[in-house]
């Protein structure tokens, strides 16, 4: 059975991903992640057919509406707002910029449990437009629910018991997943993620459910891109952000 070595494995094996080596793994790595698979089969979550999830992206898409006149007649016209298109709400089959889940050029379904958290997720700005669509999920799906923890311990004097050093691994991962990048050109900030997602998808699961730090809800991954489908758009403008500050360290 395979169990991991140390409750800072996650944290080891996403610095090897990120500065060392990513395709060709060490002996360490790959026995990592068949702990992480071994242990994701506690983690399943099915995903019925008929679910709905949301998705968004921050766009619109323009009409024209007539002016009219008291007798009805047509005197001008306006652009006015509307949701992206059907089209544009669900991602390119052959190209996609780089994520948490996916890697550059290989496309990912994101979706989220609640709009709002949709929303959040794609960081907007105040008045902003932001298109939503609702998703219906075409067919039962098994997913790896990594928002099921949120340990996060500090040991000292020794490791851990195994039951808490895999609570703390996955609370490492689902926060890996869940905290938002500012992704740079020189740093592979979501290498370590998109290697264990591959893992999950080859090894049988259709997609990955993690948490949201800037959301309630919790947001959904899932591979197949033609596995959920677009039934309602609608559209949504920014009116406030409401960040929170809390402290971390006083220096002078």
């Amino acid at each position: 059975m395979a169990e991991f070595e140390s409750w800072k494995d996650y944290r080891i094996f996403a610095r090897f991903v990120k500065c060392k080596a990513r395709h060709i793994l060490d002996a360490k790595s790959k026995s990592f992640l068949e702990a992480v698979l071994e242990t994701s089969e506690r983690r399943k979550e099915a995903i019925n057919k008929g679910s709905v999830l949301y998705r968004s992206q921050l766009t619109n898409g323009w009409c024209t509406q007539p002016i009219r006149d008291e007798k009805g007649v047509e005197v001008d016209s306006v652009e006015v707002a509307i949701p992206a298109d059907r089209e544009r709400m669900v991602p390119r089959p052959d190209r996609a910029t780089e994520g948490r889940v996916n890697a550059k050029g290989i496309p990912c379904l994101y979706l989220s449990t609640d709009h709002d958290t949709a929303m959040a997720e794609v960081r907007p700005w105040i008045g902003s437009y932001v298109s939503v669509a609702s998703f219906e999920v075409l067919r039962d799906l098994t997913v790896v629910d990594c928002s099921a923890d949120s340990a996060q311990y500090l040991f000292f004097g020794g490791e851990p018991l195994p039951g808490r050093r895999e609570e703390q691994v996955w609370g490492d991962i689902n926060r890996a997943f869940s905290e938002p990048v500012a992704r740079a050109d020189d740093v592979a900030d979501y290498a370590a993620t998109q290697v264990l997602a591959e893992a999950f998808r080859f090894g049988g699961f259709d997609g990955i459910v993690y948490g949201s730090k800037l959301g309630q809800g919790r947001n959904v991954a899932i591979f197949d891109l033609v596995a959920a489908r677009p039934i309602n758009g609608y559209l949504f403008i920014v009116d406030s952000l409401n960040p929170v500050f809390s402290k971390q360290a006083e220096s002078w």
